[in-house]
């Protein structure tokens, strides 16, 4: 399995493949749910640790992300700040409560390192989310992503091949 890594290849390859990701999308729908999501997770189970993460940092780069009230609390207190200081200098807040990170890229980026790693907010620890079940409903959001992660683009080209999608 060859993978590819260079985020300026996968920008260029996810435009050329746009109409045939459409088509292998729905594709996908017609398959078994649970299949595909054994396929998915199998395969990004062999991807994942072949892709070093902190040598591309690209989602820390480029995703809005939301935060709790429960991760701001660990996040302030991880940082020796309090509440108000921490929503003060690192967050947004819009309707019906919701707080973003006011920054693109995030706040807490070092070098392609998160600097509160052990504290980091669900959104960044689920990401790339294709250890998650229900893959085909989520096909919308993942080929979001497909320009993004050198993971979930290299899962998205195994997958073709694995299920026999012919573009």
């Amino acid at each position: 399995m060859q993978l590819q890594t260079s985020l300026e290849i996968i920008q260029l390859e996810a435009v050329a493949k746009e109409e045939e990701n459409v088509r292998f999308a729905a594709f996908l729908k017609q398959q078994t749910e649970q299949q595909v999501d054994e396929k998915v997770q199998h395969l990004n189970l062999l991807i994942e640790k072949e892709i070093d993460c902190t040598a591309c940092g690209n989602c820390c780069k480029t995703l809005m992300i939301n935060v709790t009230d429960n991760e701001a609390d660990r996040a302030a207190g991880r940082l020796k700040l309090n509440r108000d200081e921490f929503d003060r200098r690192h967050l947004e807040k819009g309707s019906h409560g919701m707080m973003l990170i006011n920054t693109i890229p995030c706040h807490f980026l070092n070098e392609n390192k998160c600097t509160i790693y052990e504290d980091r907010f669900e959104g960044c620890r689920e990401f790339p989310a294709l250890h998650l079940p229900s893959f085909v409903k989520r096909l919308f959001t993942v080929l979001m992503h497909y320009n993004r992660c050198p993971i979930i683009f290299n899962v998205v080209e195994e997958l073709k091949k694995e299920t026999g999608f012919s573009n």
